[in-house]
Protein backbone atom coordinates (compact mmCIF):
# COMPACT_ATOMS: atom_id res chain seq x y z
CA UNK A 1 0.00 0.00 0.00
CA UNK A 2 1.09 3.58 -0.95
CA UNK A 3 2.20 5.60 2.41
CA UNK A 4 0.48 8.45 0.96
CA UNK A 5 -2.88 7.02 -0.27
CA UNK A 6 -5.69 8.39 1.40
CA UNK A 7 -8.01 6.09 0.06
CA UNK A 8 -6.62 2.29 -0.38
CA UNK A 9 -8.81 -0.57 -1.75
CA UNK A 10 -7.70 -4.10 -1.22
CA UNK A 11 -9.00 -7.25 -3.10
CA UNK A 12 -12.92 -6.37 -1.60
CA UNK A 13 -15.65 -8.81 -2.47
CA UNK A 14 -19.28 -8.41 -2.30
CA UNK A 15 -22.18 -10.84 -2.49
CA UNK A 16 -25.98 -10.57 -1.48
CA UNK A 17 -27.71 -13.73 -0.35
CA UNK A 18 -30.99 -14.29 -0.80
CA UNK A 19 -32.64 -17.51 0.02
CA UNK A 20 -29.31 -19.27 0.92
CA UNK A 21 -28.28 -18.40 -3.07
CA UNK A 22 -25.01 -16.40 -3.24
CA UNK A 23 -24.62 -13.68 -5.72
CA UNK A 24 -21.32 -12.08 -6.61
CA UNK A 25 -21.38 -8.40 -7.55
CA UNK A 26 -18.18 -7.19 -6.58
CA UNK A 27 -15.05 -9.70 -7.50
CA UNK A 28 -11.82 -8.61 -6.04
CA UNK A 29 -11.42 -4.90 -6.55
CA UNK A 30 -8.22 -3.35 -5.71
CA UNK A 31 -7.52 0.61 -6.59
CA UNK A 32 -6.01 3.50 -4.31
CA UNK A 33 -6.33 7.38 -4.08
CA UNK A 34 -4.11 9.91 -3.45
CA UNK A 35 -4.83 12.99 -1.58
CA UNK A 36 -6.44 15.83 -3.51
CA UNK A 37 -6.65 13.46 -6.74
CA UNK A 38 -9.91 12.80 -8.36
CA UNK A 39 -10.57 8.47 -9.72
CA UNK A 40 -13.39 8.24 -11.64
CA UNK A 41 -14.98 4.64 -11.83
CA UNK A 42 -16.75 3.68 -14.99
CA UNK A 43 -19.24 1.60 -16.32
CA UNK A 44 -22.58 0.16 -17.45
CA UNK A 45 -25.55 0.06 -14.69
CA UNK A 46 -24.73 -3.63 -12.59
CA UNK A 47 -20.86 -3.29 -12.93
CA UNK A 48 -20.71 -2.96 -9.39
CA UNK A 49 -19.69 0.56 -9.25
CA UNK A 50 -22.42 1.97 -6.32
CA UNK A 51 -22.03 -1.44 -4.41
CA UNK A 52 -18.25 -0.45 -4.24
CA UNK A 53 -18.85 3.12 -2.99
CA UNK A 54 -21.16 1.81 -0.46
CA UNK A 55 -19.36 -0.96 1.24
CA UNK A 56 -16.76 1.94 1.34
CA UNK A 57 -19.03 4.20 3.61
CA UNK A 58 -20.50 0.72 5.50
CA UNK A 59 -23.95 0.86 4.26
CA UNK A 60 -24.38 -2.40 2.94
CA UNK A 61 -27.39 -3.77 4.59
CA UNK A 62 -25.90 -6.23 7.22
CA UNK A 63 -28.30 -9.42 7.24
CA UNK A 64 -28.21 -9.51 3.23
CA UNK A 65 -24.67 -9.00 2.61
CA UNK A 66 -21.13 -10.02 2.52
CA UNK A 67 -17.86 -8.45 2.67
CA UNK A 68 -14.07 -9.98 2.22
CA UNK A 69 -10.87 -7.52 1.72
CA UNK A 70 -10.21 -4.58 3.15
CA UNK A 71 -10.49 -0.57 2.83
CA UNK A 72 -8.17 1.89 4.38
CA UNK A 73 -8.36 5.14 5.15
CA UNK A 74 -5.58 7.25 5.92
CA UNK A 75 -4.15 3.54 6.97
CA UNK A 76 -6.51 2.88 9.10
CA UNK A 77 -9.06 -0.38 8.16
CA UNK A 78 -12.43 0.83 8.12
CA UNK A 79 -13.91 -2.99 7.70
CA UNK A 80 -14.53 -3.58 11.46
CA UNK A 81 -15.83 -0.24 12.75
CA UNK A 82 -18.70 0.02 14.49
CA UNK A 83 -22.02 1.97 13.96
CA UNK A 84 -20.87 4.98 15.85
CA UNK A 85 -17.58 4.93 14.62
CA UNK A 86 -18.58 5.04 11.20
CA UNK A 87 -21.01 8.07 12.17
CA UNK A 88 -18.66 10.03 13.35
CA UNK A 89 -16.28 9.18 9.67
CA UNK A 90 -19.68 9.63 7.57
CA UNK A 91 -20.40 13.36 6.70
CA UNK A 92 -17.68 14.47 8.45
CA UNK A 93 -14.69 13.00 6.88
CA UNK A 94 -15.93 10.95 4.05
CA UNK A 95 -19.01 12.71 1.97
CA UNK A 96 -20.89 11.37 -0.43
CA UNK A 97 -23.62 12.93 -3.30
CA UNK A 98 -25.94 10.28 -4.73
CA UNK A 99 -27.48 9.72 -7.92
CA UNK A 100 -30.94 11.16 -7.56
CA UNK A 101 -31.64 14.21 -5.61
CA UNK A 102 -34.84 14.33 -5.38
CA UNK A 103 -34.86 10.86 -3.45
CA UNK A 104 -32.39 11.85 -1.22
CA UNK A 105 -33.71 15.26 -0.49
CA UNK A 106 -36.76 15.10 2.32
CA UNK A 107 -39.40 16.77 0.54
CA UNK A 108 -41.23 17.67 3.93
CA UNK A 109 -38.18 19.82 5.10
CA UNK A 110 -36.56 22.64 4.09
CA UNK A 111 -33.68 22.67 1.75
CA UNK A 112 -31.42 24.95 3.98
CA UNK A 113 -32.79 23.17 7.28
CA UNK A 114 -31.96 19.59 5.32
CA UNK A 115 -28.01 21.51 5.25
CA UNK A 116 -28.39 23.12 8.88
CA UNK A 117 -29.01 19.27 10.26
CA UNK A 118 -25.22 18.24 8.68
CA UNK A 119 -23.14 21.08 10.63
CA UNK A 120 -25.84 20.37 13.68
CA UNK A 121 -24.61 16.48 14.04
CA UNK A 122 -20.49 17.30 13.51
CA UNK A 123 -19.98 20.94 14.68
CA UNK A 124 -20.53 22.81 17.67
CA UNK A 125 -21.35 26.29 15.78
CA UNK A 126 -24.17 28.27 16.82
CA UNK A 127 -27.73 27.90 15.28
CA UNK A 128 -27.25 31.72 13.68
CA UNK A 129 -23.41 30.81 12.91
CA UNK A 130 -25.18 27.48 10.74
CA UNK A 131 -27.55 29.54 9.22
CA UNK A 132 -24.20 31.80 8.11
CA UNK A 133 -21.97 28.86 6.98
CA UNK A 134 -25.17 27.15 5.18
CA UNK A 135 -25.64 30.31 3.05
CA UNK A 136 -21.99 30.47 2.20
CA UNK A 137 -21.95 27.29 1.19
CA UNK A 138 -25.36 27.98 -1.22
CA UNK A 139 -22.93 30.91 -2.69
CA UNK A 140 -20.67 28.43 -3.31
CA UNK A 141 -21.92 26.03 -4.91
CA UNK A 142 -23.19 28.86 -7.44
CA UNK A 143 -27.04 28.62 -5.92
CA UNK A 144 -29.19 31.80 -7.61
CA UNK A 145 -30.65 33.49 -4.41
CA UNK A 146 -28.79 31.76 -1.24
CA UNK A 147 -31.98 33.14 1.03
CA UNK A 148 -34.61 32.29 -1.37
CA UNK A 149 -33.33 27.97 -1.60
CA UNK A 150 -32.65 28.22 1.90
CA UNK A 151 -36.28 28.90 2.42
CA UNK A 152 -37.42 26.50 -0.50
CA UNK A 153 -38.87 22.78 -0.78
CA UNK A 154 -37.26 20.97 -3.01
CA UNK A 155 -39.99 20.34 -5.15
CA UNK A 156 -39.46 24.15 -5.52
CA UNK A 157 -36.14 23.74 -7.04
CA UNK A 158 -34.78 22.41 -10.08
CA UNK A 159 -33.01 19.65 -11.11
CA UNK A 160 -29.53 21.58 -11.72
CA UNK A 161 -30.42 23.17 -8.20
CA UNK A 162 -31.51 20.00 -6.13
CA UNK A 163 -27.98 18.59 -6.95
CA UNK A 164 -26.02 21.75 -5.85
CA UNK A 165 -28.20 21.77 -2.29
CA UNK A 166 -26.55 17.79 -2.18
CA UNK A 167 -23.05 19.53 -3.15
CA UNK A 168 -23.44 21.88 -0.81
CA UNK A 169 -24.53 19.45 2.14
CA UNK A 170 -21.62 17.28 1.06
CA UNK A 171 -18.55 19.73 1.36
CA UNK A 172 -20.48 21.29 4.54
CA UNK A 173 -17.84 19.34 6.90
CA UNK A 174 -14.67 19.91 4.50
CA UNK A 175 -14.46 16.38 4.21
CA UNK A 176 -10.99 14.65 3.07
CA UNK A 177 -12.74 12.43 1.02
CA UNK A 178 -16.07 13.11 -1.69
CA UNK A 179 -17.97 9.92 -3.09
CA UNK A 180 -20.04 11.73 -6.48
CA UNK A 181 -22.42 8.59 -7.40
CA UNK A 182 -23.60 9.53 -10.29
CA UNK A 183 -23.82 13.27 -10.16
CA UNK A 184 -25.04 14.41 -13.02
CA UNK A 185 -26.74 11.85 -15.00
CA UNK A 186 -30.34 12.88 -16.77
CA UNK A 187 -29.20 16.72 -16.36
CA UNK A 188 -28.96 19.01 -19.47
CA UNK A 189 -25.78 18.79 -20.75
CA UNK A 190 -24.70 22.50 -20.11
CA UNK A 191 -25.79 21.81 -16.36
CA UNK A 192 -23.82 18.82 -16.23
CA UNK A 193 -20.95 20.80 -17.34
CA UNK A 194 -21.14 23.22 -14.49
CA UNK A 195 -21.41 20.62 -12.24
CA UNK A 196 -18.32 18.93 -13.41
CA UNK A 197 -16.35 22.32 -13.15
CA UNK A 198 -17.54 23.05 -9.93
CA UNK A 199 -16.82 20.14 -8.47
CA UNK A 200 -13.45 20.68 -10.15
CA UNK A 201 -13.18 23.84 -8.16
CA UNK A 202 -14.50 22.59 -4.97
CA UNK A 203 -12.26 19.92 -4.79
CA UNK A 204 -8.72 22.37 -5.16
CA UNK A 205 -10.03 24.88 -3.09
CA UNK A 206 -10.85 22.20 0.11
CA UNK A 207 -7.77 19.86 -1.22
CA UNK A 208 -9.94 17.10 -1.02
CA UNK A 209 -10.29 13.38 -3.16
CA UNK A 210 -13.05 12.60 -5.25
CA UNK A 211 -14.40 9.58 -6.44
CA UNK A 212 -16.51 10.15 -9.13
CA UNK A 213 -18.68 7.29 -10.61
CA UNK A 214 -20.37 7.43 -14.00
CA UNK A 215 -21.42 5.18 -16.56
CA UNK A 216 -20.23 7.97 -19.36
CA UNK A 217 -16.47 8.01 -20.14
CA UNK A 218 -16.31 10.88 -22.30
CA UNK A 219 -17.74 12.84 -19.09
CA UNK A 220 -15.58 10.91 -16.95
CA UNK A 221 -12.46 12.57 -19.09
CA UNK A 222 -12.95 15.76 -18.70
CA UNK A 223 -12.75 15.61 -14.63
CA UNK A 224 -10.65 12.35 -13.28
CA UNK A 225 -6.79 11.90 -13.46
CA UNK A 226 -6.89 8.28 -12.34
CA UNK A 227 -9.65 6.01 -14.24
CA UNK A 228 -11.09 2.36 -13.26
CA UNK A 229 -12.97 0.39 -15.87
CA UNK A 230 -15.38 -2.01 -14.13
CA UNK A 231 -17.53 -4.56 -15.60
CA UNK A 232 -19.36 -7.10 -14.56
CA UNK A 233 -17.84 -6.92 -10.92
CA UNK A 234 -14.46 -6.79 -12.02
CA UNK A 235 -11.64 -4.34 -12.77
CA UNK A 236 -11.08 -4.28 -16.60
CA UNK A 237 -8.81 -1.27 -17.11
CA UNK A 238 -7.14 0.64 -14.44
CA UNK A 239 -4.94 3.87 -15.44
CA UNK A 240 -4.65 7.40 -16.10
CA UNK A 241 -7.41 9.31 -17.46
CA UNK A 242 -5.36 9.82 -20.51
CA UNK A 243 -3.63 6.76 -20.89
CA UNK A 244 -7.30 5.29 -20.95
CA UNK A 245 -9.04 7.72 -23.06
CA UNK A 246 -6.15 7.78 -25.55
CA UNK A 247 -5.26 4.55 -26.06
CA UNK A 248 -7.44 1.92 -24.21
CA UNK A 249 -6.25 -2.02 -24.25
CA UNK A 250 -9.59 -3.54 -23.95
CA UNK A 251 -12.37 -4.10 -26.24
CA UNK A 252 -15.07 -2.90 -23.51
CA UNK A 253 -13.25 0.49 -22.67
CA UNK A 254 -13.28 0.87 -26.39
CA UNK A 255 -16.88 0.37 -26.63
CA UNK A 256 -17.64 2.76 -23.36
CA UNK A 257 -15.57 5.42 -25.58
CA UNK A 258 -17.45 5.06 -28.72
CA UNK A 259 -21.26 4.00 -27.71
CA UNK A 260 -22.09 8.14 -27.60
CA UNK A 261 -23.53 8.86 -30.85
CA UNK A 262 -20.70 10.48 -33.31
CA UNK A 263 -21.40 14.39 -33.82
CA UNK A 264 -19.18 14.25 -37.39
CA UNK A 265 -20.35 10.91 -39.17
CA UNK A 266 -24.13 10.08 -39.24
CA UNK A 267 -24.39 5.49 -38.97
CA UNK A 268 -27.02 3.76 -40.09
CA UNK A 269 -27.10 1.52 -36.09
CA UNK A 270 -25.30 2.68 -33.64
CA UNK A 271 -22.19 0.58 -32.26
CA UNK A 272 -23.14 -1.08 -29.00
CA UNK A 273 -20.91 -3.70 -26.93
CA UNK A 274 -21.78 -6.39 -28.37
CA UNK A 275 -20.71 -5.13 -31.68
CA UNK A 276 -17.07 -4.30 -29.67
CA UNK A 277 -16.92 -7.68 -27.86
CA UNK A 278 -17.39 -9.68 -31.18
CA UNK A 279 -15.25 -7.48 -33.10
CA UNK A 280 -17.74 -6.30 -36.27
CA UNK A 281 -18.09 -2.27 -34.65
CA UNK A 282 -16.40 -1.42 -38.03
CA UNK A 283 -19.19 -2.80 -40.10
CA UNK A 284 -21.64 -0.22 -39.26
CA UNK A 285 -23.00 1.51 -42.54
CA UNK A 286 -22.67 5.25 -43.36
CA UNK A 287 -25.54 7.26 -44.32
CA UNK A 288 -24.70 9.47 -47.15
CA UNK A 289 -25.69 13.02 -47.20
CA UNK A 290 -27.19 12.71 -50.54
CA UNK A 291 -29.06 9.38 -49.65
CA UNK A 292 -30.71 11.87 -46.90
CA UNK A 293 -31.01 14.56 -49.00
CA UNK A 294 -33.06 12.67 -51.40
CA UNK A 295 -35.23 10.84 -48.31
CA UNK A 296 -35.98 14.55 -47.12
CA UNK A 297 -37.36 14.93 -50.22
CA UNK A 298 -39.96 12.75 -50.27
CA UNK A 299 -40.87 13.00 -47.23
CA UNK A 300 -41.33 17.23 -47.00
CA UNK A 301 -43.60 17.11 -50.64
CA UNK A 302 -46.19 15.06 -48.50
CA UNK A 303 -48.61 17.07 -46.18
CA UNK A 304 -47.61 17.66 -42.81
CA UNK A 305 -49.31 15.08 -40.45
CA UNK A 306 -48.87 17.72 -37.31
CA UNK A 307 -49.11 21.18 -37.99
CA UNK A 308 -48.67 23.65 -34.41
CA UNK A 309 -49.76 26.87 -34.83
CA UNK A 310 -48.48 29.83 -32.66
CA UNK A 311 -49.22 27.47 -29.70
CA UNK A 312 -48.91 29.35 -26.05
CA UNK A 313 -49.14 27.40 -22.63
CA UNK A 314 -49.80 29.80 -19.69
CA UNK A 315 -49.51 28.54 -15.85
CA UNK A 316 -50.37 30.70 -13.13
CA UNK A 317 -49.19 30.27 -9.43
CA UNK A 318 -49.97 32.20 -6.49
CA UNK A 319 -47.90 34.31 -4.89
CA UNK A 320 -49.91 35.82 -2.11
CA UNK A 321 -53.81 35.77 -1.19
CA UNK A 322 -54.65 38.81 -3.94
CA UNK A 323 -51.62 38.27 -6.40
CA UNK A 324 -50.79 35.65 -8.26
CA UNK A 325 -47.32 35.12 -11.05
CA UNK A 326 -47.73 34.11 -15.19
CA UNK A 327 -45.55 31.92 -16.05
CA UNK A 328 -45.57 31.26 -20.50
CA UNK A 329 -44.32 27.54 -20.72
CA UNK A 330 -44.71 27.64 -23.97
CA UNK A 331 -44.48 31.00 -26.10
CA UNK A 332 -45.80 31.38 -29.72
CA UNK A 333 -44.40 28.50 -30.92
CA UNK A 334 -45.21 27.29 -34.53
CA UNK A 335 -43.30 23.84 -36.40
CA UNK A 336 -44.66 21.48 -38.78
CA UNK A 337 -43.99 16.81 -38.26
CA UNK A 338 -44.30 15.01 -41.53
CA UNK A 339 -45.10 11.29 -41.70
CA UNK A 340 -41.71 9.15 -41.10
CA UNK A 341 -39.89 11.99 -39.78
CA UNK A 342 -37.83 12.33 -36.64
CA UNK A 343 -38.78 15.58 -35.51
CA UNK A 344 -35.81 16.62 -32.42
CA UNK A 345 -36.92 19.10 -29.80
CA UNK A 346 -33.79 20.10 -28.00
CA UNK A 347 -33.69 23.01 -25.17
CA UNK A 348 -32.45 22.84 -21.00
CA UNK A 349 -34.68 22.21 -18.50
CA UNK A 350 -37.36 24.44 -18.12
CA UNK A 351 -38.36 25.53 -21.55
CA UNK A 352 -40.82 24.17 -22.07
CA UNK A 353 -39.93 21.09 -24.29
CA UNK A 354 -41.86 18.29 -22.10
CA UNK A 355 -45.01 21.00 -21.61
CA UNK A 356 -45.17 21.08 -25.50
CA UNK A 357 -45.51 17.29 -25.59
CA UNK A 358 -48.18 16.88 -22.89
CA UNK A 359 -49.81 19.67 -25.07
CA UNK A 360 -49.63 17.96 -28.59
CA UNK A 361 -51.25 15.25 -26.31
CA UNK A 362 -54.39 17.04 -24.54
CA UNK A 363 -52.97 16.51 -21.09
CA UNK A 364 -52.56 20.01 -21.27
CA UNK A 365 -55.22 22.58 -22.69
CA UNK A 366 -53.48 25.01 -24.77
CA UNK A 367 -54.18 28.68 -23.45
CA UNK A 368 -53.63 29.67 -27.47
CA UNK A 369 -53.31 28.63 -31.19
CA UNK A 370 -53.91 25.41 -32.62
CA UNK A 371 -52.57 21.99 -32.87
CA UNK A 372 -53.99 20.05 -36.24
CA UNK A 373 -52.84 16.43 -36.68
CA UNK A 374 -54.24 14.92 -40.27
CA UNK A 375 -56.19 18.79 -40.77
CA UNK A 376 -58.19 18.48 -37.77
CA UNK A 377 -57.26 20.97 -34.77
CA UNK A 378 -57.14 18.80 -31.84
CA UNK A 379 -57.69 21.74 -29.28
CA UNK A 380 -61.39 21.62 -30.03
CA UNK A 381 -62.13 17.85 -29.72
CA UNK A 382 -64.62 16.16 -27.26
CA UNK A 383 -63.29 14.07 -24.33
CA UNK A 384 -64.50 11.10 -26.01
CA UNK A 385 -62.64 12.15 -29.81
CA UNK A 386 -59.75 12.83 -27.19
CA UNK A 387 -59.82 9.18 -26.21
CA UNK A 388 -59.73 7.89 -30.00
CA UNK A 389 -56.86 10.42 -30.35
CA UNK A 390 -54.82 8.21 -28.16
CA UNK A 391 -54.48 5.45 -30.50
CA UNK A 392 -52.79 7.67 -33.05
CA UNK A 393 -50.61 9.57 -30.60
CA UNK A 394 -48.52 7.94 -28.04
CA UNK A 395 -45.63 8.73 -25.67
CA UNK A 396 -42.44 6.75 -24.61
CA UNK A 397 -42.22 8.05 -20.81
CA UNK A 398 -38.02 9.44 -19.42
CA UNK A 399 -38.71 6.78 -16.30
CA UNK A 400 -39.66 3.37 -17.58
CA UNK A 401 -39.60 1.56 -14.10
CA UNK A 402 -42.18 4.99 -12.76
CA UNK A 403 -44.26 4.80 -15.86
CA UNK A 404 -44.88 0.59 -15.25
CA UNK A 405 -47.14 -0.29 -12.48
CA UNK A 406 -45.49 -2.13 -10.11
CA UNK A 407 -47.98 -4.51 -9.06
CA UNK A 408 -48.65 -5.98 -13.05
CA UNK A 409 -46.71 -7.71 -14.52
CA UNK A 410 -45.08 -7.23 -18.01
CA UNK A 411 -47.25 -9.44 -20.18
CA UNK A 412 -50.13 -7.23 -18.16
CA UNK A 413 -48.68 -3.88 -18.83
CA UNK A 414 -48.85 -4.49 -23.02
CA UNK A 415 -52.15 -6.00 -22.75
CA UNK A 416 -54.22 -3.07 -20.62
CA UNK A 417 -53.61 -0.49 -23.59
CA UNK A 418 -55.13 -2.69 -26.21
CA UNK A 419 -58.21 -3.57 -23.67
CA UNK A 420 -58.67 -0.55 -23.44
CA UNK A 421 -59.19 0.43 -26.51
CA UNK A 422 -60.95 -2.73 -27.39
CA UNK A 423 -58.62 -3.96 -29.87
CA UNK A 424 -58.59 -7.68 -30.79
CA UNK A 425 -61.98 -10.12 -29.91
CA UNK A 426 -60.23 -12.32 -27.26
CA UNK A 427 -57.63 -12.02 -24.24
CA UNK A 428 -55.66 -15.22 -26.03
CA UNK A 429 -55.45 -12.95 -29.40
CA UNK A 430 -54.52 -9.48 -27.12
CA UNK A 431 -51.79 -12.29 -25.34
CA UNK A 432 -50.36 -13.47 -28.47
CA UNK A 433 -50.05 -9.58 -29.77
CA UNK A 434 -48.27 -8.75 -26.35
CA UNK A 435 -45.44 -11.39 -26.95
CA UNK A 436 -44.70 -10.91 -30.30
CA UNK A 437 -44.14 -7.25 -29.09
CA UNK A 438 -41.62 -8.35 -26.71
CA UNK A 439 -39.60 -10.43 -28.84
CA UNK A 440 -40.09 -7.49 -31.22
CA UNK A 441 -38.06 -5.16 -29.20
CA UNK A 442 -35.59 -7.83 -28.32
CA UNK A 443 -37.19 -9.82 -25.40
CA UNK A 444 -38.07 -13.03 -24.42
CA UNK A 445 -41.98 -14.27 -24.30
CA UNK A 446 -40.80 -16.15 -20.82
CA UNK A 447 -41.04 -12.32 -19.29
CA UNK A 448 -44.54 -11.97 -19.51
CA UNK A 449 -45.13 -13.33 -16.17
CA UNK A 450 -42.38 -11.31 -14.49
CA UNK A 451 -42.97 -7.90 -12.21
CA UNK A 452 -40.75 -4.68 -14.05
CA UNK A 453 -38.15 -4.77 -10.90
CA UNK A 454 -36.75 -7.56 -12.32
CA UNK A 455 -35.23 -5.84 -15.09
CA UNK A 456 -32.53 -3.45 -15.70
CA UNK A 457 -33.30 0.10 -17.02
CA UNK A 458 -32.73 -0.72 -20.52
CA UNK A 459 -34.97 -3.57 -20.53
CA UNK A 460 -37.87 -1.40 -18.58
CA UNK A 461 -37.72 0.88 -21.53
CA UNK A 462 -37.86 -1.70 -24.05
CA UNK A 463 -41.28 -2.87 -21.93
CA UNK A 464 -42.51 0.98 -21.98
CA UNK A 465 -41.95 0.54 -26.20
CA UNK A 466 -43.57 -2.75 -26.53
CA UNK A 467 -46.52 -0.73 -24.41
CA UNK A 468 -46.43 2.18 -26.58
CA UNK A 469 -46.72 0.37 -30.15
CA UNK A 470 -49.22 -2.32 -28.96
CA UNK A 471 -51.74 0.54 -30.12
CA UNK A 472 -50.14 1.03 -33.61
CA UNK A 473 -50.07 4.73 -33.19
CA UNK A 474 -48.93 6.91 -36.17
CA UNK A 475 -47.03 9.68 -33.78
CA UNK A 476 -44.97 8.75 -31.12
CA UNK A 477 -43.73 11.70 -28.88
CA UNK A 478 -40.41 10.46 -27.25
CA UNK A 479 -39.72 12.57 -23.78
CA UNK A 480 -36.40 12.48 -22.57
CA UNK A 481 -36.92 8.58 -23.14
CA UNK A 482 -33.22 7.92 -23.16
CA UNK A 483 -32.03 10.50 -20.88
CA UNK A 484 -31.71 8.18 -17.35
CA UNK A 485 -30.00 4.66 -19.30
CA UNK A 486 -26.21 3.79 -19.81
CA UNK A 487 -24.45 4.99 -23.00
CA UNK A 488 -24.31 1.25 -23.78
CA UNK A 489 -27.85 0.89 -23.96
CA UNK A 490 -29.03 4.23 -25.04
CA UNK A 491 -27.09 2.79 -28.07
CA UNK A 492 -29.20 -0.08 -28.17
CA UNK A 493 -32.80 1.48 -27.75
CA UNK A 494 -32.51 4.21 -29.99
CA UNK A 495 -31.00 1.59 -32.89
CA UNK A 496 -34.41 -0.26 -31.84
CA UNK A 497 -36.06 3.22 -32.32
CA UNK A 498 -34.98 3.63 -35.56
CA UNK A 499 -35.85 -0.12 -37.00
CA UNK A 500 -39.41 -0.08 -35.54
CA UNK A 501 -39.53 3.67 -37.80
CA UNK A 502 -38.43 2.05 -40.44
CA UNK A 503 -40.31 -1.06 -40.73
CA UNK A 504 -43.30 0.42 -38.83
CA UNK A 505 -43.95 3.90 -40.20
CA UNK A 506 -43.74 5.54 -37.10
CA UNK A 507 -43.30 9.47 -36.85
CA UNK A 508 -41.62 10.57 -34.01
CA UNK A 509 -41.31 13.96 -31.76
CA UNK A 510 -37.72 13.10 -30.23
CA UNK A 511 -37.16 15.43 -27.27
CA UNK A 512 -34.03 15.28 -25.02
CA UNK A 513 -31.75 17.67 -23.59
CA UNK A 514 -28.66 15.69 -24.70
CA UNK A 515 -27.54 17.13 -28.29
CA UNK A 516 -25.16 14.43 -29.76
CA UNK A 517 -28.42 12.18 -29.30
CA UNK A 518 -31.16 14.54 -30.97
CA UNK A 519 -28.65 15.19 -33.73
CA UNK A 520 -28.10 11.50 -34.62
CA UNK A 521 -32.01 10.86 -34.31
CA UNK A 522 -33.33 13.52 -36.26
CA UNK A 523 -34.10 15.40 -39.65
CA UNK A 524 -35.31 18.57 -38.79
CA UNK A 525 -34.01 20.49 -35.27
CA UNK A 526 -36.24 22.24 -33.28
CA UNK A 527 -33.78 24.61 -30.41
CA UNK A 528 -36.26 25.67 -27.58
CA UNK A 529 -34.96 28.32 -24.86
CA UNK A 530 -37.80 29.68 -22.66
CA UNK A 531 -40.44 29.33 -24.24
CA UNK A 532 -40.04 29.76 -27.73
CA UNK A 533 -38.10 28.16 -30.65
CA UNK A 534 -34.49 29.87 -30.68
CA UNK A 535 -33.60 28.21 -34.09
CA UNK A 536 -34.92 25.64 -36.31
CA UNK A 537 -33.84 23.69 -39.78
CA UNK A 538 -32.05 20.49 -40.48
CA UNK A 539 -30.24 18.58 -37.76
CA UNK A 540 -26.63 18.47 -39.39
CA UNK A 541 -26.99 22.32 -40.46
CA UNK A 542 -27.57 23.22 -36.93
CA UNK A 543 -24.46 21.42 -35.61
CA UNK A 544 -22.65 22.42 -38.19
CA UNK A 545 -23.48 26.04 -38.14
CA UNK A 546 -25.27 27.38 -35.03
CA UNK A 547 -26.35 30.85 -35.43
CA UNK A 548 -27.80 31.48 -32.40
CA UNK A 549 -25.62 31.71 -28.78
CA UNK A 550 -27.70 29.23 -26.75
CA UNK A 551 -27.48 26.65 -29.31
CA UNK A 552 -23.19 26.86 -29.49
CA UNK A 553 -23.87 26.59 -26.02
CA UNK A 554 -25.58 23.58 -25.59
CA UNK A 555 -23.26 21.99 -28.83
CA UNK A 556 -20.26 23.06 -26.76
CA UNK A 557 -21.17 21.59 -23.40
CA UNK A 558 -21.34 18.21 -25.10
CA UNK A 559 -18.72 16.01 -23.37
CA UNK A 560 -15.75 15.94 -26.17
CA UNK A 561 -13.45 13.75 -24.18
CA UNK A 562 -9.46 14.15 -24.00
Amino acid sequence: MDATSLLFVQDLCVSFVSEKIENQVVKDISFQIQKNEILGVVGESGSGKSVTSLAILGLLPVKTSKTSGDVFFEGKSLMHLTDTQYQHIRGNEIAMIFQEPMSSLNPSMKCGKQVTEILKQHTTLSKKARKTEVLSLFEKVKLPNPERVFRSYPHQLSGGQKQRIMIAMAIACKPKLLIADEPTTALDVTVQKEIILLLKNLQQEYNMSILFISHDLSLVSEIADHVLVMYQGRTIEYGTAESIFKNPKEKYTKALINARPGLDVRLKTLPTIADFMSGTEDNKEIIPTSQRRQRHKRLYNNPALLEVVNLEKVYFSKVNLFNSEKLKAVDGVSFSLYEGETLGLVGESGCGKSTLGKTILQLEKATAGQIFYKGVDITALSTSEIRDLRKEIQLIFQDPFASLNPRLTVGQAIIEPMQAHQLYDTPQQRREKAITLLERVGLDAAYMNRYPHEFSGGQRQRIGIARTIALSPKLIICDESVSALDISVQAQVLNLLNELKETLGFTYLFISHDLSVVKYMSDQLLVMNKGKIEEQGDADNIYKNPKKEYTKKLIAAIPKGR
